[in-house]
C-alpha cells in the first residue's frame, strides 16, 4: 500500500490484511502501551473539525512508535499563499513520511496522491466532503465481524443522512463486498440514488425488523443547504428502544446528536459498541499506518 485514498481503491485481500493485523494489535498492543520506536513521521492534516479521528490517527501512531506533527493551516505557509501540493513536498523534505488528510473538497487527495512528489509522500484519507472515509468503514468493518463473526448474509441498516455522508458511502461499499445486504432507511430528501449495492426502505419500523445491525447518522448540518424538519425527522426516523431490536448491535460513528438520531435511553442502554468503534479504530488505523509505512521503506 503506496496511499489510502478510499475503499474501492483496495483489494479485498488488502482489507482481509489489515483486519489481520487489526486483531493482532488489539491482542498485542493494548492502549496505553506503545510498540517499538519507527524510525518514521506521521503529519495530521485537518482542515475540518474532528475529535474521534484526528486523536485516534495520533494515537495509533504515537503507539507505533512514529513521530508526529498536527499541522494548523491557519499558522501555516498556506496563508502566504503557498499551495498544497508545495506544503505537502517540503513536508516531506523535512522528513514526514505520511500525510493524514481530512479536506472538504471531493476527490482532493486523489488528485495530490497522482502528483509527483520528491520523496515519496504517501497519503490517508481521513475523510473526504461527502464521498468517502475508508478507516471508518475499516473500524466499522472490524467492529460487525467481532461481533457478528461474518457479514455474508446479515442484515445491516443504515438510518439517517445518507446523502451527505461519506461514512455511509465507504460503509456501503466495503460491506456489500463482503456478502452484507445494506437497507438505508431516509426521509426521500436524503436518499442518493447514485449508490449501488443498497436497498432504500423509507419507514423505519420494516427497515429494523430482522436487522443483525443498526448504524445512525448525524445529520450533516455543515453540508445542508436547506432547513431540515427536525422535529418530523425525530418522530420518523429516530432510533429508539420501541423500534430497535433486541438482538441487533447498535453503532454510530459520532458525534452523535442525543435525541435526534439515538435516544438517549437507548444510547445509555445498547451504545456500547458505539464507544467500542474508536478503540476498535486505534487498532485498525495502527493497522493501515504500519502498512503504509512498510510501503515508504520499501
Amino acid at each position: 500500500m503506496k496511499h489510502l485514498i478510499d475503499i474501492k481503491s483496495l483489494k479485498n485481500d488488502e482489507i482481509l490484511e489489515i483486519i489481520e493485523l487489526a486483531k493482532y494489535y488489539e491482542k498485542n498492543v493494548p492502549l496505553g502501551t506503545q510498540k517499538k520506536k519507527q524510525k518514521g513521521s506521521v503529519a495530521l492534516l485537518f482542515f475540518e473539525n474532528s475529535t474521534r479521528t484526528r486523536f485516534s490517527f495520533e494515537m495509533a501512531s504515537r503507539k507505533l512508535g512514529f513521530d508526529v506533527f498536527n499541522f494548523e493551516a491557519q499558522k501555516s505557509s498556506i496563508l502566504k499563499g503557498e499551495g498544497f501540493f508545495d506544503t505537502l513536498n517540503n513536508l516531506n523534505a523535512i522528513g514526514c513520511d505520511i500525510a493524514v488528510i481530512r479536506h472538504s473538497r471531493e476527490g482532493f487527495i486523489e488528485e495530490l496522491a497522482q502528483k509527483n512528489y520528491s520523496y515519496g509522500l504517501s497519503l490517508i484519507n481521513a475523510g473526504e466532503g461527502k464521498s468517502a472515509h475508508p478507516t471508518q468503514a475499516l473500524l466499522d468493518f472490524y467492529t460487525l465481524n467481532k461481533h457478528l463473526g461474518t457479514l455474508e448474509g446479515k442484515k445491516i441498516v443504515i438510518v439517517g443522512d445518507i446523502v451527505h455522508s461519506r461514512v455511509a458511502k465507504s460503509n456501503i461499499e466495503l460491506l456489500s463486498r463482503f456478502g452484507a445486504q445494506v437497507v438505508c432507511c431516509s426521509p426521500d430528501y436524503f436518499e442518493d440514488w447514485t449508490l449501488e449495492h443498497i436497498k432504500y426502505e423509507p419507514n423505519i419500523n420494516i427497515a429494523l425488523k430482522d436487522a443483525d445491525a443498526v448504524m445512525g447518522l448525524r445529520i450533516q448540518k455543515e453540508r445542508i443547504e436547506n432547513n431540515v424538519p427536525y422535529a418530523q425527522y425525530i418522530a420518523d426516523y429516530q432510533i429508539n428502544e420501541k423500534n430497535m431490536p433486541d438482538s441487533a448491535i447498535l453503532m454510530h460513528p459520532g458525534p452523535v446528536n442525543r435525541d435526534v438520531e439515538i435516544s438517549s435511553t437507548l444510547l445509555d442502554t445498547k451504545g456500547e459498541i458505539i464507544i467500542e468503534q474508536p478503540r476498535n479504530g486505534v487498532f485498525v488505523r495502527m493497522a493501515v499506518l504500519d502498512l503504509i509505512f512498510e510501503g515508504v521503506q520499501r
